[in-house]
């Protein structure tokens, strides 16, 4: 799998550097355990979760190519909701009780 576009510019000016980048990117996204629909919603997932507007449209244009539905591409941002938003639901619990834990 290619390294992202966003990553060029670092291979580029510092190509020590986006070799080690390209090696983890590589470790991670390549073959394994997991296969490459789940490894790309789990990132589109976690670049949702983080605000990375860009890399969600990028990973779900890259999906769809693959086939995946757009009910697919929901379900994992409804689950990168419900994961990041329940630290903000816990720490709303925790103005109303001195210890919840």
């Amino acid at each position: 799998m290619p390294l992202p576009p966003f990553l060029e510019p670092v291979r580029k000016n510092d190509p020590d550097f986006g070799k080690a980048i390209e090696d983890v990117y590589s470790l991670a996204m390549g073959e394994g355990a997991l296969d490459q629909k789940t490894k790309l919603l789990i990132a589109l997932a976690v670049d949702a979760a983080h605000g990375a507007t860009q890399g969600v449209a990028n990973i779900a244009r890259q999906l769809r190519s693959m086939g995946v539905t757009d009910e697919e591409i929901r379900e994992a941002i409804r689950i990168a909701y419900f994961a990041f938003g329940n630290s903000i639901l816990a720490s709303y619990s925790a103005a109303f009780h001195e210890e919840m834990f």
